[in-house]
């Protein structure tokens, strides 16, 4: 008895409690200023989720207007001497096959233009870019060296003999890479593919550019050139690359893939009558750097201020 009374005791107490508290918190509700339905409740961000499900800034696109010469210095660092898989076929012949930026391929012109010449490369081929030609309101790429049969470009030292694995090593004909991995050589059929914008050229940067290619080039699954090609250099070079400053004994090549294209260039001959030229990236009293070269190496390399 006397534990069912406490019981009983204790349940009223508690209702009492409650009806009280429920009480308390609706006259704290009237006093509270009243919103509107015309009126805008601000939203907190929720804390509660992870870092990488709240709303992210997007990229800040590439500004309008004709293509810049940086962009166009960056298309040809990184899509001159790139490998691609086909998607299309494209026809053999030096005129080259023309495609308007931006829009399907023609299927039936281009069935007609591959009957009449042959296909120089077919769907699912892994090709190489190269040459980039820009003209006023086109582009021109050259595939495995072109309908005219273009030589390859500076990047085809990436097909070098070397035994670490993932590093391109020259196979006859083709190249492969020291664990099994496919690099695509240029083979002597090449083709000419020349994307017709119809207008001057639109400022755009590379991955725009591999974009408006990407019915006709996959470049997905297809390691970047220019990274097989910093394999092979030295690890201190690498570094540097990486770090995106110029070391002494770097070539020209490797000081542009680590810091870009100079603002200025000035060239001199020393007393002793060596030439020599200065890439100048910068503006003082700002911080410069001074790249000095003597030939195609680096000799000397000053930063101000330090």
């Amino acid at each position: 008895m006397y534990r069912f009374a406490y019981m009983a005791a204790s349940a009223a107490l508690l209702l009492s409690v409650n009806v009280t508290g429920i009480s308390h918190l609706r006259q704290q509700e009237d006093q509270q200023p009243k919103i509107s339905r015309d009126e805008t409740v601000p939203v907190m961000p929720n804390f509660d989720k992870p870092d990488d499900a709240q709303p992210q800034p997007a990229p800040a696109p590439t500004p309008a207007g004709p293509l810049s010469e940086d962009n166009r210095l960056q298309i040809m660092r990184n899509v001159d001497g790139e490998f691609a898989r086909m998607v299309i076929p494209l026809p053999a012949g030096k005129d080259g096959y023309r495609v308007k930026a931006g829009q399907p391929v023609d299927e039936s012109s281009l069935e007609r233009a591959v009957r009449g010449g042959g296909a120089a490369v077919n769907p699912g081929d892994n090709v190489q870019i190269t040459r980039l030609e820009f003209r006023e309101r086109e582009i021109v790429l050259d595939i495995n060296g072109g309908g005219k049969g273009h030589t390859t470009n500076w990047r085809d030292h990436v097909q070098v003999g070397l035994d670490a694995p993932g590093v391109p090593v020259q196979t006859g004909g083709s190249s492969g890479t020291a664990d099994g991995g496919q690099v695509p050589a240029a083979p002597k059929n090449g083709a000419t593919l020349i994307l017709d914008f119809g207008r001057p050229l639109p400022n755009m940067s590379p991955d725009e550019l591999k974009k408006q290619l990407a019915t006709i080039l996959d470049f997905s699954k297809q390691r970047s050139a220019a990274l097989l090609w910093q394999d092979t250099l030295p690890p201190q070079i690498q570094q540097a690359i990486a770090e995106k400053r110029a070391d002494v004994g770097m070539d020209r090549d490797e000081v542009l893939a680590a810091m870009g294209r100079p603002e200025r260039k000035v060239r001199e001959r020393s007393e002793d009558g060596t030439d020599t030229e200065d890439w100048i990236y910068g503006h003082p009293p700002a911080k410069t750097v001074f790249v000095r070269f003597a030939g195609d190496k680096v000799i000397q390399v000053d930063k101000y201020p330090e």
